[in-house]
């Protein structure tokens, strides 16, 4: 069983403690709904273990790191934002309401090019 910290609500989660919509769960990752969505699709792909930041990463955490890709990977064609533009964003260093690494799939997106 992945190392979990009691105090946080994505080791609840992860946990099942706290309630959820799961798009996808593995005994290493979990994907879930956002429940303050800044996009139409807004998931969140998470560890199970508890990693604080990315400054906590262990080289045995290098393999959950590639798993989240590869979930990010599905979710992406899952939603099929490959066709209509996303943006995903890392959690994990400090300046994050969650102490606990994580991924945000956003989208649809598009880029405003005169910026």
């Amino acid at each position: 069983m992945p190392k979990r910290n009691e105090a946080c609500v994505f080791c609840r989660i992860a946990a099942r403690k706290v309630p959820a919509t799961y798009y996808y769960e593995t005994g290493d990752v979990i994907a879930i709904k956002n429940i303050r969505p800044f996009t139409p699709v807004h998931v969140l792909v998470i560890p199970t273990k508890h990693i604080a930041e990315i400054t906590s990463l262990e080289d045995a955490d290098m393999r959950v790191v590639k798993e989240m890709m590869f979930v990010m990977k599905k979710l992406i064609r899952d939603f099929q934002l490959d066709t209509k533009g996303y943006r995903v964003v890392i959690n994990g260093g400090g300046a994050q309401e969650i102490q606990h690494l994580h991924l945000h799939l956003m989208g649809p997106v598009t880029v405003d090019r005169a910026m």
